[in-house]
């Protein structure tokens, strides 16, 4: 499985882009920006986008949904309890003190339980609330590797003094959803460093009240 990281934008998104090697399959996770490079990258691997997946409907996460969908065809998977918050984008683009971006259309509730398939790959939709009352996580057992969001990050998680966020329900999220995963999970945040689940449970500060 092809799987390239991009922090793009202001505030250095990690975008995921992850291609079949036998169909040339693509899901795009979370293209906040710089779509012109997301764009040149799957050019490249000669891949043909066949989701673009939002963990949550934060600016900097859902900023270049619309731009990425009219350049691909490809339908956005969001989860529907964000829909709040992206249709504030402006109120978004205030905080930053930039130009709001064009209002992603949503094709897809991402459902807790929901699955996707890039080509052999399976892809679990995880319902992790806490950061956002949306937020969702991508599970890929067969590349034992999760896409956390801003749900967990190396030796944090995410922040809950948002709008919808909400401190005990992204500790539930995470000791439920994300700590019963393999250890050797390798965790994809939604900003920084990659980690793994064994990792955030032995290092990571606000998780050992979980244990």
């Amino acid at each position: 499985m092809i799987h390239e990281i991009l922090p793009v934008g202001m505030l250095q998104c990690n975008c995921s882009i992850f291609g079949d090697e036998t169909t040339r399959e693509a899901l795009v996770v979370d293209p906040g920006d710089e779509i012109d490079t997301i764009l040149e990258v799957l050019a490249r691997h000669a891949l043909t986008v066949k989701a673009i997946v939002i963990t949550h409907a934060h600016i900097d996460h859902i900023g270049g949904a619309r731009k990425l969908k009219r350049a691909t065809g490809a339908p956005v998977y969001m989860n529907q309890a964000d829909d709040e918050l992206r249709r504030h984008m402006d109120m978004q683009a205030a905080w930053l003190g930039v130009a709001p971006p064009e209002e992603a259309e949503i094709d897809v509730d991402a459902r807790d339980g929901d699955r996707l398939l890039v080509g052999a790959c399976e892809v679990h939709v995880l319902h992790t609330p806490g950061h956002t009352q949306g937020s969702i996580c991508l599970w890929m057992p067969g590349e034992q590797t999760l896409v956390a969001g801003d749900t967990l990050f190396k030796d944090s998680i995410g922040r809950t003094d948002l709008p919808g966020g909400d401190g005990r329900q992204i500790l539930r999220s995470i000791r439920d959803k994300l700590l019963a995963l393999p250890g050797a999970t390798r965790v994809v945040p939604g900003h920084g460093e990659s980690t793994t689940i064994d990792r955030e449970r032995q290092f990571n500060f606000f998780l050992q009240r979980l244990q």
